[in-house]
């Protein structure tokens, strides 16, 4: 019996330093997500902009030529997946690497640029086309990190290595709630159709074209940073409820434990009463 509570005391230790470690990792989270949630009111109007700018620039312009206008036949499709480079975030990763994996069943050939450990290791084991690999920037993203990215990405579509650009990234839509999504950036042809019946008079100079080769890659660095933004505060938010969650599951099992250890103890007390009392019958 006495092996027994000392288990049990053991036990109890254990979970309770877990739950220091987790009430610990939840603090630091939410102290993060704050943080990204300010970036996130400061991108999301930019990039808005960005997007309002083009769709503008396709309703008040027919016959508009540029090369990323011009959807050609699909072989090769690259994603550009955005992760996490720690875990303890729930399913915070496999649900984008689950939509990636859907996505891309009914690509010939399909190529990934992984942002994060989590999509660098889960391609590599796969043995996917990997065209680079950035690592350590998925908690505190910068625009010089949407440059780099979409710098290698536009250069890859224009040399005509991949024939289409899909964004893999997880919406922050609430501090409980985060959704993947797949954002199409190349060819620049999934704009909002209803935009192109509201004519406007505006001119362009020196050219529409030109205002587009400025513009494109602007909308496609911007949705980059965007999707990375996005995706930090999802981690963190989602890093904060897996937290909060693994706390209370801690707090539970220490009540249990400490449950158990009280009938451990009052069994024990009790047997030793009676071991009490019989010597004092047999003594009579």
């Amino acid at each position: 019996m006495a092996q027994g509570m000392r288990d049990i005391k053991r036990r109890i230790r254990s979970v309770s330093n877990t739950k220091k470690i987790t009430k610990a990792m939840e603090l630091v989270s939410s102290a993060k997500l704050r943080k990204a949630r300010a970036k996130l009111e400061k991108t999301r109007p930019y990039f808005d902009t960005v997007i309002r700018s083009i769709n503008e620039i396709l309703a008040s312009t027919d016959g508009i030529k540029h090369p990323m206008l011009i959807k050609r036949e699909v072989k090769k499709v690259l994603y550009i997946v955005l992760t996490s480079d720690r875990g303890l975030c729930g399913g915070y990763n496999s649900n984008i690497l689950k939509l990636v994996e859907k996505h891309s069943a009914g690509d010939k050939e399909v190529s990934v640029i992984n942002v994060g450990m989590r999509a660098k290791s889960y391609f590599e084991i796969r043995n996917y086309d990997i065209k680079e690999n950035f690592l350590h920037i998925s908690e505190s993203p910068t625009y010089s990190d949407a440059l780099e990215i979409g710098s290698l990405a536009l250069k890859l579509y224009e040399e005509k290595e991949i024939d289409e650009i899909n964004l893999v990234y997880t919406s922050f839509v609430s501090t409980i709630t985060y959704q993947p999504k797949v954002l199409k950036l190349l060819p620049a042809d999934n704009f909002k159709a209803e935009e192109k019946a509201k004519k406007t008079l505006v001119e362009y100079e020196p050219s529409p074209e030109s205002v587009l080769d400025y513009l494109i890659p602007k909308y496609v660095y911007s949705a980059i940073y965007g999707g990375l933004v996005e995706s930090s505060a999802s981690e963190q938010g989602s890093r904060r409820v897996a937290m909060e969650s693994a706390t209370d599951n801690a707090e539970e099992m220490i009540e249990k434990l400490q449950l158990s250890y009280n009938r451990a103890r009052q069994a024990a007390i009790t047997q030793e009463i009676s071991e009490i009392v019989g010597g004092a019958e047999a003594l009579k």
